[in-house]
């Protein structure tokens, strides 16, 4: 029997990678989703064509959460698509390569205005309407505790992250509200096959399992994340990382 027969989840940046991988699953157990995209409604309703095609229920809904003006239209959307929302999967982000000579200011109020303000305001208007036992997942990275120098804007937003995923826990403990932090290794992405173009085989050979992790490696832990199993973990990040130090 499907674990999260009932619920309702938005998971954000899903129209592709890791967040469509997520999204996949979580309808996969039972729970209906709402895809959350930016740009591209090709991309999303091609997952929830695959999430349809397998059984499941889901529904594409536009929303870029850098802009604070559009996170509710996404809650919306769960409220009035299917009358609820139990879990939140905080999984849109942004990353660019910035050393020290190419980083700019513009570079860094995007990464902050999604990774970070982005995760924390869509944070904030799910909280209004999750019901105890609801969760948040945060989607974190490797590179929070184990920093590159090539993507320093990067890095200091997924610590951040980690930072949100332990204050987040605290404030909503005492709802029953959990908030799981989850780091992914190097994943095979579409956005990771140009990023890491010629970079594979030094990264697998960080990765203790001795390979690229996949969306569904991911998912996988996701799923168990806002599973009733996973009732007694908050305000934790978890390496989801086959073993590999960036």
């Amino acid at each position: 029997m499907a674990s999260l027969d009932g619920k309702v989840a938005i998971v954000t940046g899903s129209s592709k990678g890791i967040g469509a991988g997520i999204a996949e699953r979580l309808a996969a157990d039972g729970a209906s989703v709402i895809v959350n995209y930016t740009r591209s409604d090709g991309t999303a309703d091609a997952v929830v064509a695959r999430i349809e095609a397998a059984g499941g229920t889901a529904f594409a809904v536009q929303a870029d959460i850098s802009k604070p003006a559009e996170i509710q239209t996404l809650i919306d959307a769960s409220l009035q698509k299917f009358g609820r929302l139990d879990i939140l999967v905080n999984n849109a982000g942004i990353y660019r390569t910035d050393t020290l000579e190419s980083l700019t200011a513009e570079s860094f109020d995007a990464h902050y205005a999604l990774n970070v303000r982005g995760l924390l305001l869509t944070t904030q208007a799910a909280a209004r309407v999750l019901p105890e036992g609801g969760v948040i997942v945060n989607i974190s990275s490797g590179l929070a505790k184990s920093p590159y120098p090539m993507v320093h804007v990067y890095c200091s937003t997924k610590g951040a992250v980690d930072t949100l995923t332990r204050s987040l826990a605290m404030e909503l403990g005492p709802r029953r509200i959990r908030v799981v932090g989850v780091a992914p290794g190097f994943t095979a992405t579409e956005g990771n096959a140009e990023s890491a173009k010629g970079m594979t085989d030094f990264l697998v050979a960080k990765t203790l399992l001795g390979r690229v992790g996949l969306p569904k490696d991911v998912a996988a832990f996701v799923a168990y994340s806002v599973s009733d199993e996973a009732g007694w973990i908050t305000g934790s990040t978890i390496d989801v990382a086959g073993g590999m130090i960036f």
